[in-house]
C-alpha cells in the first residue's frame, strides 16, 4: 500500500513538474510595477519592467545601468539581442531605444518573453509561471481577451447608479494607477457630473490649451461574475483630448492572479491578495 501511494506521489509531482516549466521571480514596486532582472547579450545586467501591453523590449534614456553591449542602428531598433531572466534564455529579441519606462526600470520587456507558451502572473507569490499547456484552473474563472496589435484588451462592465456600461479596457501595466478612461468613453458616459471626484489638476500648453486630469471612484467594476467595489478611476478633460482608449492598470492588474492561453484569447482571474487593498494615489 506505501509503495502505491509512493508511487501515485511520484507520478503526481511529475505531473506538476511537466506544467510548470518555468518559474521568473519578479519584483512588485510601490508603483504597482513587475520589475524582473535581465542580463542581455551576457554582459548587461538591466532592470527591466514588465509591459503586458507590448511585445517586444526598449531601453530607457533615464536607466541607471549600463546598456553598452546592445547595438542600434540610425532608426533605433536593436535586433538580434540575446536576453537571460531566471532560466529562461531568448536569443532574437529586439530592443528600442529610448523609451521612457516606470520608476525603477532600465527598460521594458513585453509578452515575447512568452511568446508561445501558457503563463501565469502570481502577484500572491511575485512571480510568473510559464507552461506549455494549460495548468489546472480551478477556482479561476474564464474571461474573453481580444489581442489587438500585440496588446490584449478585455470587457468590463462599469457600473454607476446601478446602471452599466460596458467598457473595452486596454491591460496596461506601465500605468500605476487603477482604470484610465478614453476622452470619448468619459464624455459619452458623463462620468465628470455621475463619479466622485476626489482630485482634479489643470495642465496648460504653449497655445493656452488645457488639460485637466480628474481623479474619481467608480462604485463598481464587474469582470465576468467577479464585482470591484469603489475602483479608483481617472479621465482627461479639457481644451486637449488625445487620449483614444480605456486603460487597466497595474492598480487593478495586481488585484488578480492572471493565467494567459498560449493564443491570447483567454484569460483565468482569480482573486489576489490584494484585491481589497487601498488603491495607489495618482499624483
Amino acid at each position: 500500500m506505501l509503495r502505491k501511494i509512493h508511487i501515485l506521489f511520484l507520478l503526481g509531482l511529475g505531473f506538476i513538474l511537466a506544467q510548470a516549466q518555468e518559474t521568473i521571480p519578479f519584483r512588485l514596486t510601490k508603483y504597482n510595477n513587475i520589475i524582473v532582472k535581465a542580463l542581455v547579450n551576457h554582459k548587461d545586467s538591466l532592470h527591466l519592467m514588465f509591459q503586458i501591453a507590448m511585445q517586444d523590449a526598449s531601453i530607457s534614456p533615464e536607466r541607471t545601468r549600463k546598456a553598452d553591449h546592445i547595438t542600434f542602428s540610425s532608426d533605433d531598433i536593436s535586433d538580434n539581442n540575446t536576453l537571460q531572466i531566471a532560466q529562461i534564455t531568448k536569443t532574437n529579441i529586439r530592443f528600442f531605444n529610448n523609451e521612457l519606462t516606470g520608476h525603477e526600470a532600465d527598460g521594458k520587456i513585453g509578452t515575447g518573453l512568452f511568446s508561445g507558451k501558457v503563463f501565469k502572473i502570481d502577484y500572491d507569490n511575485n512571480r510568473f509561471v510559464v507552461y506549455d499547456q494549460l495548468p489546472d484552473i480551478k477556482g479561476y474563472q474564464a474571461i474573453p481577451l481580444y489581442p489587438e496589435r500585440d496588446q490584449l484588451y478585455i470587457n468590463a462592465n462599469n457600473i454607476i447608479d446601478n446602471k452599466a456600461q460596458e467598457g473595452h479596457f486596454l491591460l496596461q501595466s506601465g500605468y500605476s494607477g487603477g482604470l484610465l478612461y478614453s476622452n470619448q468613453f468619459a464624455e459619452e458616459n458623463e462620468l465628470d457630473k455621475r463619479l466622485k471626484i476626489t482630485t482634479e489638476k489643470t495642465l496648460k500648453d504653449s497655445s493656452g490649451k488645457s488639460v485637466i486630469t480628474k481623479q474619481g471612484i467608480l462604485p463598481q467594476l464587474k469582470i465576468g461574475g467577479i464585482i470591484m467595489d469603489q475602483v479608483s478611476a481617472g479621465f482627461f478633460a479639457g481644451d486637449i483630448k488625445t487620449h483614444k482608449v480605456n486603460y487597466f492598470g497595474a492598480d487593478t492588474l495586481r488585484r488578480f492572479i492572471w493565467i494567459f492561453s498560449a493564443d491570447r484569447t483567454t484569460a483565468y482571474i482569480k482573486p489576489s491578495k490584494y484585491f481589497t487593498a487601498p488603491y495607489y494615489k495618482i499624483n
